[in-house]
């Protein structure tokens, strides 16, 4: 495992994260807490040292919180970093919804105590807001709470979790030096980062979680036309009516560029969102040992070359899937 610094926090983490939330079990069929709780082990052994999770995601600061515990040391080395969701009850927070009504510090405050009672834990490394509208920029009361729950020793380090492919969402409040951490969808697929929001980190000092490397399975080969996921699995709604087909048509493109098959498509992946300007870490679910390993085993792996960069931005892909 390679290690790089989380922007200018000080902190130093796994290039390759644990991405938790299929631990929670709510939207990902066929998880429980004990395989959860191996495959976090095995990441660990591994060399991950930076686990996300967040309030929403049902039970996984519960798994992680006992995974944790169970390490020696009780996981010392571990950076856990989670999110408050805005206090509104929706997925993401819709644009006009004032900061006051989303994140009162208030809400903030009590979000994050509950996590801290799920991981068992007295504080955590990293608290992200779960979505952010740039226009709320200088409104609201969150950010004196945030400044008071890092004086407390609740939190360390503060940062925003950016709503789905809105990369450019956040660059108005990056540059007022709040931040210390933004978490972005960043795969081969979804490159729109890379021409603003990255550059910007850079300069800023901002660290960069890069998530969703493997476009929720799409990157791995396993999404065909035809598949089919359990009822209750979020996925049958994201990859419903024609999109499989779709997604297949491109990976297929996509390997047949590079010359290889679409089941090694994911080392490739996983390092394309590595090479990105500013990446501190790329966050992945894994919730089985097999994958534990594969996704590991990335950073042994050369780096891309610009050669293969430069053909990778042709299979830029505009679609929002989560619409």
């Amino acid at each position: 495992m390679r290690y790089r610094e989380l922007g200018r926090t000080g902190l130093t983490v796994s290039e390759i994260g644990y991405g938790a939330w299929g631990l929670g079990q709510g939207a990902w069929v066929g998880a429980d807490d004990d395989s959860g709780v191996r495959a976090l082990h095995r990441a660990v052994d591994l060399g991950v040292t930076f686990v996300d999770t967040a309030r929403a995601y049902d039970r996984s600061e519960r798994v992680v919180g006992r995974a944790l515990r169970e390490l020696p040391g009780g996981g010392d080395g571990v950076h856990v970093a989670t999110k408050v969701g805005p206090k509104i009850p929706v997925s993401l927070a819709p644009s006009g919804l004032d900061p006051m009504e989303a994140f009162p510090g208030s809400h903030l405050r009590e979000s994050l105590e509950t996590s801290l009672r799920e991981l068992g834990r007295d504080h955590v490394d990293l608290l992200q807001l779960h979505t952010w509208e740039d226009e709320w920029t200088g409104r609201g009361d969150w950010l004196e709470t945030v400044d008071a729950l890092k004086r407390e020793g609740k939190i360390r380090f503060f940062g925003i979790s950016v709503k789905d492919h809105q990369p450019e969402n956040v660059l108005t409040v990056l540059r007022t030096g709040v931040l210390d951490a933004v978490q972005v969808i960043y795969n081969i697929f979804e490159q729109a980062p890379s021409d603003a929001l990255l550059p910007a980190c850079e300069e800023h000092g901002v660290g960069v979680i890069g998530r969703v490397a493997l476009d929720e399975g799409a990157l791995t080969g396993s999404i065909r036309a035809g598949v089919t996921f359990p009822e209750g699995d979020w996925r049958r709604w994201y990859f419903r009516d024609d999109r499989p087909a779709r997604v297949e048509e491109r990976v297929d493109a996509l390997a047949a560029d590079l010359g290889i098959g679409v089941d090694e498509l994911a080392s490739t992946a996983l390092r394309f969102s590595l090479a990105g300007r500013a990446v501190s870490t790329v966050i992945v679910g894994m919730r089985s040992l097999a994958n534990v390993e594969r996704n590991a085993a990335v950073t042994d792996a050369p780096a891309l070359t610009a050669d293969e960069l430069s053909l990778l931005a042709k299979h830029r892909w505009q679609k929002n899937f989560y619409s």
